[in-house]
């Protein structure tokens, strides 16, 4: 696994039926290469929910769909300038499946008079990624050869008898 970098993506997408399919290729594509692969059912399915939402009931399709990824956490906002629908009027379910999906969801006004409707993942123990990269391993150039057969020169102690007669007897 390597380390997770904090990532960002924006989309801004008119939404039409033939658009959510696209859009859904495009979310899976980048959880992806942040190798969140565990996520993409879960975000697409609840991404699709809402741009469908959107689809169906608002007058205008103009979309913006962010995501937000820190190494623990996984933020995704989808959001509308339409007045027209609000979250307590969003279908029968559709923030149900978000709830049951994710592991914690909101919803937001915007200045324009729309919304951001968010929901989060938070990463497992076993998906965790350090966020500080690891030291770089060697490379080729840097290391070294490991030495063929050294000889080891003899111990001061292990001087024949023959040496230390000579140097012991007077002359």
């Amino acid at each position: 696994m390597k380390p997770a970098v904090p990532c960002y993506y924006h989309l801004d997408v008119e939404v039409s039926p033939e658009r959510v399919g696209q859009v859904k290729r495009i979310l899976a594509a980048h959880l992806r290469y942040w190798n969140l692969e565990i996520l993409v059912e879960s975000v697409c399915h609840c991404a699709e929910a809402l741009l469908r939402t959107i689809e169906e009931h608002a007058a205008d399709k103009n979309t913006t769909i962010e995501m937000w990824w820190n190494g623990q956490h996984l933020i995704t906002a989808v959001s509308d300038n339409s007045q027209d629908i609000g979250p307590h009027k969003a279908p029968q379910g559709c923030l149900a499946q978000i709830a049951a999906l994710s592991d914690g969801w909101g919803c937001c006004a915007t200045g324009a008079g729309g919304k951001i409707i968010w929901f989060s993942w938070r990463a497992r123990a076993a998906e965790r990624a350090p966020l500080v990269p690891p030291a770089p391993a060697p490379s080729l150039r840097e290391a070294r050869r490991t030495p063929r057969h050294v000889p080891l020169p003899e111990p001061a102690l292990s001087v024949s008898r023959d040496k230390a007669e000579a140097v012991a007897a007077p002359v």
